[in-house]
């Protein structure tokens, strides 16, 4: 069976992560695009996050384009007026106290942002001021961040998304003479989970994990593009667990950031020289690759999905669906995703 391949759609009432917590220093901000609306995200000197409508209400003007003031607001550059991090005009310099208008009558719209495991997360919701209904995605460990990787996917979000959990594209994707392995039949076994579904524990084929020893690998994805990769073992009689997180983050409908970051202990960072030579090579490899299908996708073709190495996008597909009709309706999210076994050659 065939199924076609929906559109690229923003989701709402969910976190999205577009900056790493480290890229952002006290007294910084700038603008960052996220699912095409402009936001200013920055630090006050206190170290506090905040992220607003990069859109002065009064003439329109950036508020990125102006600075930080030492009460903790941001000051539009064309007249000066402030705003705090919630959102509130807490100034209007050219008021001289007769007119009705009153300042902190004004606002500008408010982001919630999460900073957490070196990472910075905002909610976007679906109706503005409406409290978060879920928490931003964590990776279960406590050590630092250890590699961290970025590159500009030029695709709306779907395609990257899904370009990134196709399960059948390794040997033609990746197609490095140091990297070549024979294609051969797989089975994984898969299950739902609150916001997506998960690929259960079980031993990886590729040989680049033995050199973490015997190991299990767990890999999970939940909306509105966080995909986990957890790897655990015994190493000379120590246990350890390495986290990988890959995110997809919508700038707009054409260009998506792959963000992904690793965690790790210490005593493991005999392995970071392979990310370092390595890491960059595989997202630049699925990155070229969508560039590549822009050229067919300008024609407007018909897509489709097949069983059973297409089933993750299937069903990523269809979460998205039944993710947005709970938004649109207000009802509560029933996950289409059934636990099943999937076989397919890679």
């Amino acid at each position: 069976m065939a199924e076609t391949l929906s559109g690229d759609l923003f989701l709402r009432d969910l976190w999205y992560m577009p900056a790493l917590a480290s890229s952002l220093a006290p007294g910084q901000m700038r603008r960052e695009m996220l699912l095409g609306e402009p936001v200013v995200l920055g630090r006050l000197q206190d170290g506090a996050l905040f992220a607003l409508r990069d859109i002065c209400p009064h003439r329109g003007v950036p508020l990125s384009a102006g600075r930080i003031m030492a009460e903790g607001s941001v000051e539009c550059p064309y007249h000066g007026w402030r705003f705090k991090r919630d959102g509130q005009c807490s100034k209007i310099p050219s008021l001289t106290g007769h007119e009705d208008l009153k300042a902190e009558s004004i606002r500008v719209r408010a982001y919630p942002v999460r900073e957490q495991d070196g990472l910075i997360w905002v909610y976007m919701a679906a109706r503005p001021g409406s409290e978060p209904r879920n928490e931003p995605p964590r990776p279960g460990v406590s050590t630092p961040t250890r590699w961290t990787e970025t590159q500009r996917f030029l695709c709306g979000i779907d395609h990257a998304v899904i370009g990134l959990m196709d399960p059948a594209h390794g040997p033609y994707v990746h197609d490095h003479w140091w990297w070549k392995k024979a294609p051969r039949v797989k089975e994984k076994h898969y299950a739902p989970l609150s916001t997506g579904f998960v690929m259960t524990a079980h031993k990886p084929s590729k040989p680049v994990y033995a050199l973490l020893g015997d190991v299990q690998t767990e890999i999970t994805f939940e909306l509105p593009s966080t995909r986990f990769e957890t790897i655990t073992g015994k190493l000379l009689g120590a246990a350890f667990k390495v986290v990988g997180m890959t995110v997809c983050t919508p700038r707009n409908a054409e260009n998506t950031d792959v963000i992904q970051v690793f965690w790790w202990p210490g005593w493991l960072n005999f392995i970071y020289p392979f990310f370092w030579a390595l890491g960059a090579t595989f997202i630049g490899d699925d990155r070229k690759i969508v560039e590549l299908q822009r050229e067919g996708l300008k024609f407007n073709p018909n897509l489709m999905l097949i069983q059973d190495s297409d089933q993750p996008a299937i069903w990523y597909s269809r979460v998205k669906k039944a993710w947005a009709e709970s938004v649109e309706t207000g009802t509560d999210f029933v996950n289409p995703v059934q636990e099943r076994t999937l076989r397919w050659r890679s």
